[in-house]
């Protein structure tokens, strides 16, 4: 009889952290979703990903091919090309930016950016909700401090700021740089960035314009902004804005990323930035899939897909409110579910709930895609479902999902009630 294996001493050490992740419920697994699920989880916003129109304008890009499908290495050796630097100045213009840098993905992008364009001695201050990509980057970075602001808090930033000036001449005289760092939409809450606050905050407290804003617009790409263009175009803050970063791979159904900055910023990143430097760049067809959903875009076939978006949030929120007051929760009862009473202005709507994980499942076996959420990603006690409107969802589907929070909740005080139904087939 064969042996078993041992498992090795590594193996061992790293088996015993998954398993007290397991035992706190905030084990992590890959999962595939059912061919007929309803979607209210991905970030594809305005179901771009199954649109036919946009389909094909992507196989009419591919036909302009080149022999080669791959680009053959890193953009400073054989991996750059004519198309890639033509679509890096078509999306620039249509972001109203003076130059733009093609990434890999927003994630490489934000490392690249944060690791190397603050300066010895700088300061960055960024918003405690700040993606993990930006975390990562400051972790390489040369700044003399990173300093985190309570979310969304513009007197909290002020206060930050204003003790970064009280404690060093540099930044006083101009010397050293602050950068702030924000997103536009913040993906776990959809709650959005005060941006206008955050300028006008920036040019008072450092008048020798030595205050910069990093815009990280991810989750607006698409959605805000006259075609999509995002939250910083919409609100005419493009000269307010030292980088931007727009990402393709949610409202756009693509993948990679781009950062909008000046000319010399581009060349700098080109210098510097080393996970632009040290990888292979994107292939012509993930190319391909970027032009095209910004040809779709530019054409305005998107504006509608968002404004059927926004009517979907207000009739989700609504309908949840109403669920949640007809429910009559007592106490004790209340950390099952709790509506934010503000309707979002995105599409990524927060259902707190103290067991997201059965809450998730609930939905799931019932024929709605919705990921439970748990720490680390979000603090304790901000457990929650994210549920994540498209253009493409249908009121009928979106009726059903409330009804189905509805029945889980009622299954958790054993509610009587309750008639076993069949599974949507939606």
């Amino acid at each position: 009889m064969e042996r078993k294996a041992r498992p090795s001493g590594l193996e061992s050490k790293i088996s015993q952290t998954l398993d007290r992740r397991r035992s706190a419920s905030t084990i992590r697994q890959l999962t595939t979703n059912g061919p007929k699920a309803a979607d209210f989880s991905s970030n594809d916003f305005l179901s771009l990903s199954t649109n036919p129109e946009l389909r094909h304008l992507f196989m009419q890009e591919l036909e302009k091919a080149p022999l080669n499908t791959g680009s053959g290495g890193s953009r400073l050796l054989d991996g750059n090309s004519a198309y890639a630097e033509d679509l890096e100045q078509f999306i620039a213009h249509f972001h109203n930016a003076p130059a733009g840098l093609l990434c890999n993905s927003g994630f490489d992008a934000n490392v690249g950016l944060f690791s190397c364009l603050p300066q010895p001695g700088d300061v960055v201050v960024f918003d405690e909700a700040i993606h993990a990509s930006v975390h990562d980057g400051m972790k390489l970075s040369r700044a003399g401090k990173c300093i985190c602001f309570a979310h969304n808090d513009v007197s909290a930033l002020r206060s930050v700021m204003t003790e970064c000036l009280l404690s060093d001449v540099g930044v006083q005289e101009g010397k050293r740089n602050v950068f702030v760092a924000v997103e536009t939409v913040y993906s776990m809450d959809g709650d959005v960035a005060p941006l206008r606050d955050i300028v006008s905050l920036i040019k008072e407290l450092l008048p020798e314009g030595n205050g910069h804003l990093i815009v990280d617009e991810a989750h607006s790409t698409g959605i805000y902004g006259k075609q999509g263009r995002g939250l910083v175009c919409e609100l005419g803050l493009e000269k307010e804005v030292t980088v931007r970063l727009h990402t393709f791979g949610k409202a756009l159904a693509a993948n990679g990323a781009i950062l909008l900055c000046s000319p010399v910023i581009r060349q700098y990143l080109i210098n510097y930035a080393r996970p632009l430097i040290y990888t292979t760049f994107m292939s012509y067809p993930a190319l391909a899939a970027i032009r095209a959903s910004y040809m779709y875009m530019a054409a305005g076939k998107t504006e509608a897909l968002a404004w059927n978006l926004k009517a979907l949030i207000q009739l989700l929120h609504d309908q949840l409110l109403e669920m949640q007051d007809g429910l009559g929760l007592l106490e004790g009862e209340e950390a099952w579910l709790r509506v934010p009473r503000e309707c979002p202005e995105t599409p990524i709507l927060a259902v707190l709930s103290s067991q997201p994980k059965a809450l998730a499942s609930y939905c799931q076996q019932n024929g709605f895609v919705v990921r439970g959420i748990v720490p680390p990603t979000v603090a304790a006690g901000a457990e929650r479902i994210r549920v994540c409107l498209h253009a493409g969802n249908t009121v009928q589907q979106v009726e059903k999902l409330v009804e189905t929070i509805r029945s889980w909740v009622r299954r958790q005080r054993g509610d009587p009630r309750i008639i076993e139904r069949p599974r949507a087939r939606l």
